[in-house]
């Protein structure tokens, strides 16, 4: 691969296996399986409660919905505007890890519904190993319907249900690949054809046979890539499952999106890097835009589909450098995005 993936820095340590007992599967700090069944998390921090930011003036809830819980966060000006755009996160973690109360997502989603303004709608679906997908696929979809159905009084009292966006990082970009191409998107917002406004997804995980851009060609190392999904979702089809692999040729058509734009961001030192650029081009070029070429670090593709390059950084590096520039940056490239006419 071209570009080395820069170290990730923890503003928490992570700790050891537990000696007395086995460690019969790992992936990454992202999860432990032990003989004993026991599962641990090392990578996730605790959890932070809801309510007033005093950074912000952002107010937040938890409300929960059966099988799954969203957070919502609202912030001080909608007391006085007009209705806000309605933005439905979804948080990565690779299917089996974080949740909507992980300090990372709630310091940046706080600052993201201020800096809209939106209301904000973060799910804290179910988790594999406990939960293995689709459960997680289920509990978002069911989410995004739950905030369109304007059940919840913010949401009917805040929100306009003309400008609502799926975003989401990682697994949780998958995961707003999902919502935008289900069929049922269409169905529960109205005979219109493109019910979302737009899509953000960030660092997305999408995977393939297939080698993409300057992605390793070695089989041995592409079925290790895919190790965690196999995990995570049992009854999958393979690496070219329509969900991981939204190019592959038995995925449903890009043109079916049921949103009007697209943000795709990547980060130089991901592995998933050239994914998301392919994914932006295959989304452009469905969509009449041409797709090609895609050279600049900011770039249009066209069809209403936009790339943000961040270079010199690595996978989901705003969770862990929320104060940096570059993270400054892709905050200020979403707020446009959800602005624009």
């Amino acid at each position: 691969m071209a570009s080395s993936k820069p170290s990730l820095s923890l503003p928490f340590p992570i700790p050891a296996p537990d000696p007395s007992d086995e460690v019969v599967r790992e992936f990454g700090p992202l999860l432990r399986i032990y003989k004993s069944g026991r599962i641990e998390r090392p990578l996730v921090a605790p959890p932070v409660d809801p309510g007033h930011d005093a950074a912000t003036g952002v107010q937040s809830k938890d409300v929960h919905l059966g099988s799954y819980s969203a957070r919502l966060y609202l912030p001080p000006v909608a007391a006085s505007s007009a209705k806000l755009p309605v933005v439905v996160y979804v948080h990565g973690g690779g299917f089996v890890a974080e949740s909507a109360a992980s300090p990372g997502y709630h310091l940046f989603l706080n600052r993201l519904a201020a800096a809209c303004p939106a209301l904000v709608v973060s799910v804290d679906y179910r988790l594999a190993p406990e939960h293995p997908l689709p459960a997680g696929y289920d509990d978002c979809l069911a989410a995004l319907k739950w905030v369109l159905s304007a059940a919840d009084p913010w949401v009917a009292a805040h929100g306009d249900l003309a400008r609502v966006f799926v975003a989401g990082d990682s697994a949780g970009g998958n995961v707003c690949h999902y919502l935008a191409i289900h069929p049922d998107v269409v169905v529960v917002a109205g005979p219109q054809p493109r019910p979302l406004k737009g899509a953000v997804l960030i660092h997305p995980w999408f995977w393939g046979s297939e080698a993409v851009g300057e992605e390793t060609t070695d089989p041995a190392a592409r079925a290790m890539g895919a190790g965690l999904w196999f995990f995570a979702c049992p009854d999958t089809s393979g690496m070219d499952d329509p969900r991981m692999n939204p190019m592959a040729p038995a995925a449903p058509g890009l043109h079916t999106l049921a949103c009007d734009r697209v943000l795709v961001c990547a980060a130089e030192g991901d592995f998933l890097r050239w994914r998301g650029r392919a994914y932006a081009e295959a989304v452009a070029a469905a969509r009449g835009g041409g797709g090609g070429g895609l050279g600049d670090a900011n770039a249009n593709a066209g069809g209403g589909v936009e790339l943000l390059e961040t270079m010199g950084e690595g996978h989901v590096f705003y969770l862990f450098k929320p104060d940096c520039d570059k993270a400054k940056e892709m905050m200020d490239k979403m707020v446009a995005f959800i602005n624009a006419p």
